[in-house]
């Protein structure tokens, strides 16, 4: 398989499971005292917009974790070609 193939056919692959997760049924964000609290509730839509809510709440820190997830990698990475350049500059420099 080709390397710059695989992101076109990842992405779409986890954007479609995390679709169908949050979009079930049986999926409630929620803890089981909330969910236990609702549950005597008869009114079906504060229900479910409680649930989206709750899953809305999940977003920022979410975010906040795969920002600093993503600086710290491109950090390393951005390190490992400063040691790379300075090992190809020693090496090449003229021991006089």
């Amino acid at each position: 398989m080709n390397a710059c193939l695989k992101p076109r056919v990842v992405l779409p692959l986890i954007a479609a499971i995390v679709a169908v997760l949050m979009l079930g049924t049986s999926v409630f964000g929620q803890c089981s005292m909330c969910r236990a609290a609702l549950g005597g509730s008869n009114n079906a839509f504060f229900i479910r917009n409680f649930n989206i809510g709750v899953l809305v709440l999940l977003v920022p820190p979410v975010t906040i974790f795969c920002s600093i997830f993503v600086v710290l990698k491109r950090y390393r990475r951005s390190d490992g070609k400063d040691r790379a350049n300075d090992n190809q500059e020693s090496d090449t420099a003229d021991p006089d």
